[in-house]
C-alpha cells in the first residue's frame, strides 16, 4: 500500500511538473540554457516530456520542485498571469480609462489591453490609484501593463515560494512584477482581491 502511494506521490508530481513547464515563458528557459539556442529549438525543448522535470528543476531548484506533489490550485486560478496584470493595471489606471472616450484613442487602448480590461477599469473606478491623467494611448497602455504586472508581483509575495514561481515563470524575464515599489505594495491587496473576484466567477482550469 505504502509502495502504490509512493508511485502515485511521484506521478502527481511529475504531470504537475510537466504541466509547469509547459507554461513556462521560453525567455525563462534562454536565460538558463545556451544563448545561441533558437526560439524554435527553446519550444522543442520545452515540448519534450522527458526534459520536462529537469527544465523546471533547473528554473526553481531540485527541492522546491520536489514539493511539487504536494502544492495546491493555482493562486491565479488556472488564469493567464498577464491579463490578470492588465486588470489590476487598468484599474491603478482607471481615471485615464475614464477620460479616454475618442474613438481613434479607444480603439488604440482596446487594441493593446482588451475590451475586458478597460471594462473592469470604468467599473471599478472608485478604486483607482493614479491621480495624474495620461491622455496618450499608447503610453497609457504601458504604463497599464507595467503597474498592473507590479502589482501582481507585489501581491504574489504574500504567495509561498512555490506558488510565487509558477505564476511568475509564465512572464517574460524582466516584467514589473520582479520589482514592484511600495506604493505597488501598498495597493495591490485591494486591486487584486477585485481581480480575482472577476476570474472567480469563470470555470477555474488550475
Amino acid at each position: 500500500m505504502t509502495s502504490t502511494k509512493s508511485k502515485q506521490s511521484c506521478n502527481q508530481r511529475s504531470d504537475r511538473l510537466r504541466e509547469l513547464a509547459a507554461l513556462i515563458d521560453p525567455s525563462r528557459f534562454a536565460a538558463h540554457l545556451d544563448a545561441l539556442l533558437s526560439p524554435t529549438t527553446l519550444l522543442q525543448l520545452q515540448k519534450t516530456p522527458r526534459l520536462q522535470e529537469r527544465l523546471v528543476e533547473l528554473l526553481v531548484g531540485t527541492e522546491l520542485a520536489s514539493s511539487g506533489d504536494g502544492w495546491g490550485r493555482d493562486v491565479l486560478l488556472g488564469h493567464d498571469p498577464r491579463r490578470a496584470a492588465l486588470l489590476a493595471g487598468s484599474i491603478w489606471h482607471a481615471r485615464s480609462v475614464l477620460k479616454l472616450v475618442s474613438k481613434h484613442d479607444l480603439a488604440i487602448l482596446i487594441g493593446n489591453i482588451g475590451t475586458e480590461a478597460h471594462a473592469i477599469g470604468i467599473r471599478h473606478s472608485s478604486s483607482a490609484v493614479a491621480t495624474t491623467s495620461i491622455v496618450d494611448p499608447e503610453r497609457l497602455s504601458r504604463e497599464i501593463e507595467h503597474d498592473g504586472y507590479a502589482c501582481l508581483g507585489a501581491w504574489l509575495k504574500e504567495a509561498s515560494e512555490l506558488d510565487r514561481m509558477r505564476v511568475l515563470l509564465r512572464l517574460p524575464v524582466g516584467t514589473a512584477a520582479e520589482a514592484p515599489a511600495p506604493e505597488h505594495h501598498n495597493a495591490a491587496g485591494h486591486l487584486l482581491s477585485l481581480v480575482m473576484a472577476h476570474l472567480a466567477t469563470e470555470t477555474p482550469t488550475g
